[in-house]
């Protein structure tokens, strides 16, 4: 269950709670360990959107999994989701909570694209073009994907790079298929 704007509500107001009471930072760490737990286990992934599981076994689980690593601002709101219903949404809030916290921060979240992995050099030079675009610290993603050919597909927030021997090629392909000129013999 995929709901972006209903996640990034309960982050953003879990966000501004944290702010009101001086917890930004241990919040923050409770978002990454449910981040990161529910990334790496698929059977939490799956309890918590299960319809079948009733909400306070839910919640339980949330309370031995969470209850002494969490801060008490954290544990809280995941019993309230738990109560409410919305539990299927932690993982996605905890997700949305930590980008929050990097935009807040400067931090810029990259993600580079390319056929194999990236070698030292080119991870320097693509900082320096993210740099360019730009200003502050970036967080890079590195992505091996065979599609791209060679090159590297660029995203930095809003702004995508696209200089993939793929994309060069679809474009040869879309002017070959378009040309008006013909061939007289």
């Amino acid at each position: 269950m995929r709901n972006t704007k209903v996640a990034h509500r309960y982050a953003k107001s879990l966000l501004d709670l944290a702010t009101e009471r001086g917890e930004i930072e241990l919040v923050e760490v409770d978002m990454v360990n449910l981040m990161n737990m529910a990334r790496d286990n698929r059977d939490l992934r799956a309890m918590l959107s299960s319809p079948v599981i009733p909400s306070d076994k839910k919640e339980k689980v949330l309370n031995t999994l969470f209850g002494d690593h969490q801060s008490q601002l954290g544990i809280a709101f995941m019993r309230i989701l738990a109560s409410k219903g919305r539990e299927a949404y932690l993982p996605e809030i905890a997700t949305h909570y930590v980008e929050l916290m990097k935009q807040r921060k400067g931090i810029l979240i990259a993600e580079v694209r390319t056929a194999t992995p990236l070698t030292d050099e080119l991870r320097a030079q693509i900082k320096v073009i993210i740099g360019k675009m730009k200003k502050g610290d970036a967080e890079i993603s590195e992505v091996i994907d065979p599609g791209v050919i060679g090159g590297y597909i660029l995203k930095v927030e809003d702004i995508m790079v696209d200089a993939s021997v793929s994309t060069q090629l679809r474009k040869l392909r879309r002017e070959f298929t378009n040309n008006p000129y013909e061939v007289k013999i």
